[in-house]
């Protein structure tokens, strides 16, 4: 049997009464230095940035005494990124470089990170130094309270009022409104969670800002905390406003996947249900004027428009039994799982198994 490594700090340790007691943080240290964190950074022309950038990831490692893997996913820079990388990174050992062929999108650079990180915990940031690094073991501090992913909120964000923040207020809003989880800044790349979530996590499309509300599908428990944010000192942005109206278009696809996702015939038969009563109610009144007040229907375009609904009505009913089909199918091809287990408890038989999304975690009880 496997033994479960502690994951908060704050519970406690045997010490021998004749030996020196030992502080939190040092307790804090020594846990850590038994898991593995893998930072997961996408970068894009980041060669003014990227060498700063791993001097701070590797300070902070080294400070804090984190057992690192730094997965760098280069989405096909242009410029020297990889190269200014490798002179002072070529020869660490927790380097993980992964190269695209070509630039696919910042989506694509997290979902390869997470495929390539091999930590216990897996921590996202930007590449472009806006994310504090130092904030690091701060994330972990709480996702060790027993959170499965911990959220970055950049409370005192240093960035421009109309192109950057204003725009993210409204999406932020918008976005909490319509997935129902409750987070102030969902574009902050800094974020903490365990390996089993991010192992679990399927990314298509512009989902990377999207994470939490993905992962609240499986029943994770979220926490939120302000951190540093820096403004942009070397380099340009690799987005704009016009990102918005891609952000609204993958809000759609969220709430979708979150609510009809297992049960699609529930939404398409809703609105053909709908459909199809407007229509029948419109031709049951005109059958009522031809038939007893003798009112002709030709010429009335209304007429159309009840056939029409109830068309559409029943096009959306075969839409949601042929999804139902796909999504049966979908699930059963690929062993798909359309639940998610925390843990199995089994009173009187010992040890414990690692804990993921869809396996099984015994906790011994005797």
């Amino acid at each position: 049997m496997l033994s479960r490594i502690p994951q908060s700090p704050d519970r406690q340790f045997r010490v021998n009464q004749l030996e020196k007691p030992v502080s939190k943080i040092k307790i804090l240290m020594e846990v850590h230095m038994q898991k593995l964190i893998s930072l997961v950074i996408p970068v894009y022309n980041e060669e003014e940035n990227v060498q700063n950038l791993y001097f701070e990831l590797r300070e902070v490692a080294e400070k804090n005494n984190l057992n690192c893997q730094f997965v760098l996913v280069d989405d096909g820079s242009k410029d020297r990124t990889i190269e200014k990388l490798l002179e002072v990174a070529g020869t660490d050992p927790r380097l993980k470089l992964v190269c695209f062929r070509r630039n696919f999108g910042q989506t694509a650079a997290m979902q390869a990170g997470f495929d390539h990180a091999e930590g216990d915990v897996v921590i996202t940031l930007d590449g472009d130094l806006q994310n504090d690094p130092s904030e690091i073991p701060a994330m972990i501090k709480k996702l060790d309270e027993g959170y499965d992913l911990v959220a970055g909120w950049r409370k005192n964000r240093q960035d421009k009022f109309l192109s950057r923040k204003l725009p993210s207020r409204i999406a932020n809003k918008l976005i909490s409104r319509i997935t129902k989880v409750q987070l102030h800044d969902y574009g902050c790349t800094l974020k903490a969670m365990t390996a089993d979530v991010a192992k679990n996590i399927q990314l298509y499309g512009e989902m990377h800002r999207f994470i939490p509300a993905v992962a609240a599908e499986y029943g994770v428990k979220i926490a939120e905390v302000p951190v540093n944010h820096r403004a942009r000192v070397a380099g340009t942005s690799k987005y704009g406003i016009s990102r918005t109206f891609r952000v609204i278009l993958d809000l759609l696809t969220v709430k979708f996947f979150l609510s009809f996702a297992k049960r699609p015939l529930h939404m398409f038969g809703a609105l053909g249900m709908l459909s199809s009563l407007a229509g029948g109610l419109i031709l049951t009144w005109l059958t009522v004027q031809r038939l007893f007040m003798h009112v002709p229907l030709a010429n009335r375009p209304i007429l159309m428009l009840g056939v029409m609904l109830v068309l559409i009505g029943m096009q959306f009913l075969c839409f949601g039994l042929l999804a139902e089909v796909l999504i049966r199918t979908y699930h059963e091809s690929q062993g798909k799982s359309i639940y998610a287990v925390r843990q199995i408890i089994r009173p009187g038989r010992g040890g414990t198994a690692p804990e993921e999304m869809h396996s099984r975690k015994v906790v011994n009880l005797a």
